[in-house]
């Protein structure tokens, strides 16, 4: 049987993983020996592992179905399978609702929500052809809670939940899974840009511990694995492991 965390020959699709949480799992994908292929908005710098592994980067919006699905082409020709989908590429302005425009309102949904929908529909054929694959899904603990300026941003995070499961019961029988990770409060840009002062900061890491990008990598390694068996399931991380 293969090893539960052994990611050689393994080909990872991840969608916002420029930085941040995305960029550490590619790293960590490559440095196991497996191919990890990022999507993202800005292109980053292609990353050779130790070992045979790999990072791609393809400038993609992931809002633009067509370019999705032009882009998982392009990564089964030059690979000849996709084994795993991380759908991390968000936005998350700080606007209030009385404030936001519908151009505003409706960037959030098109890249968080529909952003995943499309990257699910482009590498669905190819999983379910070669009857296995892993696609996890980040939500939010916002999506429970809320907090002010960040209702577009709950909005599409919550959306994910009941997604995430409807699709899970749609392809278990083709042997792919659908879980959700909701990563808690990890510092990264996107992280910095939503909460600009140190008060706000000081906040989350009174509250729940402000992690790191590697601190989400060994839970989404287990969900990638085969280790992980279950599906339409959610995995939430509520607080941060304290640093000695």
């Amino acid at each position: 049987m293969k090893a539960a965390f052994d990611a050689r020959a393994e080909v990872v699709v991840i969608t916002g993983g420029a930085n941040g949480i995305g960029h550490g799992l590619a790293h960590a994908i490559a440095g196991a020996g497996g191919q990890a292929v990022v999507f993202d908005i800005t292109a980053g710098e292609a990353w050779a592992g130790p070992g045979p592994g790999s990072v791609e980067y393809v400038a993609v919006d992931v809002s633009d179905r067509e370019a999705v699905v032009v882009a998982v082409s392009e990564v089964v020709a030059r690979h000849g399978r996709i084994d795993g989908l991380v759908a991390g590429a968000a936005v998350q302005p700080r606007i209030a609702v009385t404030e936001m425009t519908a151009a505003d309102w409706s960037r959030v949904l098109d890249v968080n929500l529909d952003g995943v929908v499309w990257a699910a529909q482009a590498v669905l054929p190819h999983m379910i052809a070669q009857r296995s694959g892993s696609i996890v899904v980040f939500s939010s603990g916002l999506a429970l809670v809320g907090r002010a300026g960040a209702a577009a941003y709950a909005a599409s995070k919550g959306a994910l939940l009941p997604f995430a499961k409807s699709l899970a019961a749609e392809v278990a029988e083709h042997r792919v899974r659908v879980n959700v990770l909701a990563p808690g409060v990890i510092d990264t840009p996107q992280f910095r840009a939503a909460n600009p002062t140190g008060g706000e900061r000081e906040h989350w890491d009174r509250t729940t511990g402000v992690g790191t990008p590697d601190d989400v990598v060994g839970p989404l390694l287990f969900l990638l694995s085969d280790a992980a068996t279950m599906t339409g399931s959610t995995l939430s991380r509520d607080r941060s492991f304290p640093r000695s």
